[in-house]
């Protein structure tokens, strides 16, 4: 579920996650499988999150990686984007930001 406190509140959203051989040793891979308006997540779902690639630690549980990305929806990170585009967008228009995010949700999220 999209946070509350978020354009994504009351969106349901599909992630897929790949377990590495090497696990925990190494990241899980975990993509979204819906839709999402958002300058960490690129058109096919990848997400651009610090504990998923260099600051991964075996201590890392799937509970605590969801819960970071929960929080990514909440708190963009503009400045270590995917999408250039929207990260732009997020820093320049906010609301138009927010808005486009609502959009997303209700049309790709909503079930």
């Amino acid at each position: 579920m999209g946070p509350a406190d978020s354009p994504y509140a009351g969106g349901v959203f599909f992630i897929n996650i790949h377990f590495p051989p090497d696990y925990p040793f190494k990241p899980p891979k975990v993509a979204f499988q819906t839709k999402v308006y958002h300058p960490n997540v690129n058109s096919q779902g990848s997400i651009c999150l610090d504990i998923l690639k260099d600051q991964w630690s075996p201590a890392l549980t799937i509970s605590k990686v969801l819960l970071s990305i929960s929080s990514l929806l909440t708190d963009a990170n503009p400045d270590d984007p995917l999408v250039p585009e929207i990260a732009h967008i997020f820093k320049s228009d906010r609301q138009r930001y927010e808005e486009t995010a609502r959009e997303w949700t209700r049309k790709y999220a909503m079930m």
